[in-house]
């Protein structure tokens, strides 16, 4: 499938600012289920800095704007061909091993009720492949956690998510890397696009969901929100231990206590025009 997107974040200070700093892991990566055929990151009026290819494999550039400053602008347009490996992540080029993605956060750690939901999703399954096992854990919080906009914050954990029900696809994404880590494998939260089927889900500015380490086949992508693995509609941008740290868009505000206004809007379309907005 061919995709095309055009990813636009916005800034507005309600008094100017002296400044703003932001690194931007905004660019997707070639690899065998995604191919980069043009791609541009626009920050007008910015001074552009160090560009560099993390240890996971993510592209990141320094950009930063010199005030007085009122609203800024960020955008992203570009083109991938996708194809459908059933969410095995194969020839992306990182460093590192699986297990560095053992390690909890403040948002991932897991509290007695996932500790408790990973035992159960797991329960007779000690004979089970490590790939039927990973499912599992991704139905299991598929279950747990009902999809919800707006009933979550971005500061809330996977622990706080499953006590409500309720959340948005970085709950979904945080609750099964935690589970995860219950279970012993390794797990990462992962940023990106996702254009919407035909019958109309809904999804956030930018999708997030899962990989996790399976032996023999790698980094598997579980998307536990739309109860599936990423295929041909996905997008893959970058990864980190939760959102936070894979955050595409992460800056500093200089010299002021204004107060920010942020608005995104996301149009994925795929080849012969169906398009899909997301604000």
């Amino acid at each position: 499938m061919r995709l095309s997107v055009r990813h636009t974040t916005r800034y507005r200070f309600d008094q100017p600012v002296r400044g703003v700093a932001q690194s931007l892991r905004l660019w997707p990566a070639d690899c065998a289920s995604q191919k980069v055929l043009s791609w541009d990151v626009t920050t007008e009026g910015a001074l552009r800095g160090a560009e560099f290819t993390d240890g996971a494999g993510d592209r990141t550039a320094l950009a930063s704007w010199r005030g007085p400053l009122d609203a800024l602008t960020v955008v992203v347009t570009g083109e991938v061909e996708t194809v459908d490996l059933f969410g095995v992540l194969r020839d992306h080029r990182e460093k590192g091993p699986a297990s560095l993605y053992l390690r909890s956060t403040w948002h991932t750690r897991a509290d007695q009720a996932l500790r408790e939901l990973s035992l159960a999703a797991l329960d007779g399954m000690k004979t089970a492949t490590d790939l039927d096992r990973a499912h599992a854990l991704s139905r299991a919080v598929g279950e747990a956690i009902e999809y919800a906009p707006g009933e979550t914050k971005a500061h809330t954990t996977a622990a706080e998510a499953l006590t409500g029900g309720k959340g948005v696809c970085q709950d979904h994404a945080h609750a099964l890397i935690a589970v995860a880590h219950v279970a012993g494998i390794p797990a990462r939260y992962v940023t990106g696009y996702l254009h919407a089927d035909e019958d109309g889900a809904g999804h956030e500015a930018s999708h997030a969901w899962a990989e996790l380490f399976v032996p023999d086949l790698g980094w598997v992508g579980f998307d536990a929100a739309n109860a599936c693995c990423p295929d041909e509609r996905y997008i893959r941008l970058g990864s980190g231990y939760d959102a936070q740290d894979a955050a595409p868009i992460r800056g500093l505000v200089q010299g002021s206590t204004a107060e920010e206004h942020l608005e995104v809007e996301v149009i994925v379309t795929a080849e012969g025009g169906q398009q899909q907005q997301q604000s």
